[in-house]
C-alpha cells in the first residue's frame, strides 16, 4: 500500500504544478536560474564521461574485432550506434540522476525542513508550481541538449582513441561513422533524453518536497531519490526500447 500511496502523492504533486502563474516574470527568472544550474553545472562531468566512454568503447570494439574479413570502418559504425542508442542517453542520465537529482531533493528538502515552503504557502504562492515546475522544465530543456553534446563527444572520443593507438586512420573512422547512418537512432535517443529528464527531476522533487524530519531525513530522501530515479530510468529504457525498436528492421 505504501507504493500506491507514494505514487498517488506523486501524481497529485504533478497535477498541482499546472496552475496559472501568479507572476510570469518571477517564474521565468527561476526557470533561467535552474537552466543555468542544471545545464552549465553538469556540463563538466558530461564532457569527461562522454569522451572516455567513447574512447573505451572504441578500443574494446577494436579488441574484439580481430578478423581480417571485417573492415576496420565497422569499429566506427559500432561505436557510433552504441554511443547514440545507449551510452549517451542512458549512462549520462544515470550520472545526472546523482548530480541533478540529489541537488533537487536536498534543496527542496532543506526548504521543507526550515519551513520556507510553509511560509510561501501562507503567502498564497503555489509552491508546487513555483518550486517544482521550473526545475522539471529546466531539466527537460537542458538534459536533452547535454545528451546531444554527449553523442558528439562520445564519437569524437572514440575517433581520438583509435587514431592515437594506431588502430585505424581518421579517414577510416569517419567513413565508418557515416556508413549506414539511421536518423531514427538520434530521434530515439532524444525521446529517451526527454523521458529520462522528466524522471530524474520529478522523482527527486517529490522526495524533497515531502520530506519530514531534520538533516538526517534530507540525506535519506536524497539517497532514496537517486536510487529510485536510476531504477526508473533503467525500467523506462527497457520499455522505450521494446516499444520503439521492436518493429524496426
Amino acid at each position: 500500500m505504501t507504493l500506491f500511496t507514494e505514487f498517488g502523492r506523486y501524481l497529485l504533486m504533478i497535477k498541482g504544478m499546472f496552475s496559472k502563474p501568479e507572476n510570469f516574470k518571477m517564474y521565468w527568472k527561476e526557470l533561467m536560474h535552474q537552466c543555468s544550474e542544471i545545464g552549465i553545472g553538469s556540463l563538466g562531468i558530461v564532457v569527461i564521461i562522454s569522451v572516455f566512454m567513447g574512447a573505451v568503447s572504441a578500443l574494446q570494439t577494436a579488441y574484439q574485432l580481430v578478423s581480417d574479413f571485417v573492415p576496420k570502418s565497422t569499429i566506427a559504425t559500432i561505436v557510433r550506434d552504441t554511443v547514440i542508442l545507449e551510452f549517451a542517453p542512458t549512462l549520462v542520465c544515470i550520472v545526472l540522476a546523482g548530480v541533478v537529482g540529489s541537488k533537487i531533493a536536498s534543496e527542496l528538502g532543506n526548504m521543507r525542513v526550515t519551513e520556507q515552503i510553509d511560509a510561501l504557502e501562507i503567502m498564497g504562492i503555489n509552491t508546487k508550481s513555483y518550486l517544482v515546475l521550473p526545475k522539471i522544465m529546466a531539466s527537460m530543456i537542458m538534459i536533452p541538449l547535454l545528451v546531444v553534446i554527449s553523442m558528439g563527444l562520445g564519437i569524437y572520443g572514440g575517433r581520438m582513441a583509435v587514431v592515437l593507438s594506431d588502430v585505424m586512420s581518421s579517414n577510416e573512422f569517419e567513413k565508418g561513422v557515416l556508413e549506414n547512418f539511421m536518423g531514427y537512432n538520434v530521434f530515439f535517443a532524444l525521446v529517451k533524453g526527454y523521458t529520462f529528464a522528466f524522471i530524474i527531476s520529478s522523482i527527486p522533487a517529490y522526495y524533497g518536497y515531502y520530506v519530514q524530519g531534520g538533516a538526517l531525513e534530507i540525506g535519506r530522501a536524497s539517497t532514496k531519490a537517486v536510487v529510485v530515479s536510476c531504477v526508473a530510468v533503467l525500467f523506462a529504457d527497457y520499455i522505450l526500447a521494446a516499444l520503439m525498436l521492436s518493429n524496426i528492421k
